[in-house]
C-alpha cells in the first residue's frame, strides 16, 4: 500500500514498490537470507510481510530476530514509519 504524509510543505507519496525494496534490501544484508518473490509491505495494518530462505546450517530463529529488526530500523530509518515484521521461512538453501 503506497505511504502518504502531508505537512505544510505539501504532500510525499511513498508506492510499495519502494516500501518492498527497502524492506527486501534490508532483510538480505542479513549473512545467509534471501527474500522470496512473496512480500507485502501494509502500512495500514502496520505490517511487512516477507518470505525468505535461510541457509543451511544457520540457526533459524536467531537469523529471521536478526531480519526483523534489519527491516524494521530501515523502514523507520528511510520512511519515518513503524511496523511489525513477520517472516515466514519457505526453504532452506
Amino acid at each position: 500500500m503506497t505511504w502518504v504524509v502531508s505537512n505544510e510543505l505539501g504532500t510525499i507519496t511513498v508506492p510499495d514498490a519502494v516500501l518492498e525494496s527497502i524492506a527486501t534490501r534490508a532483510a538480505e544484508d542479513v549473512d545467509g537470507v534471501r527474500v522470496r518473490r512473496r512480500r507485502t509491505v501494509d502500512v495500514e495494518s502496520g505490517v511487512v510481510r516477507l518470505a525468505v530462505s535461510v541457509r543451511r546450517g544457520e540457526p533459524i530463529v536467531a537469523v529471521v530476530s536478526r531480519v526483523q529488526d534489519s527491516v524494521a530500523a530501515a523502514l523507520k530509518a528511510m520512511c519515518g514509519i513503524e511496523l511489525a515484521v513477520d517472516v515466514a521461512v519457505g526453504d532452506l538453501s
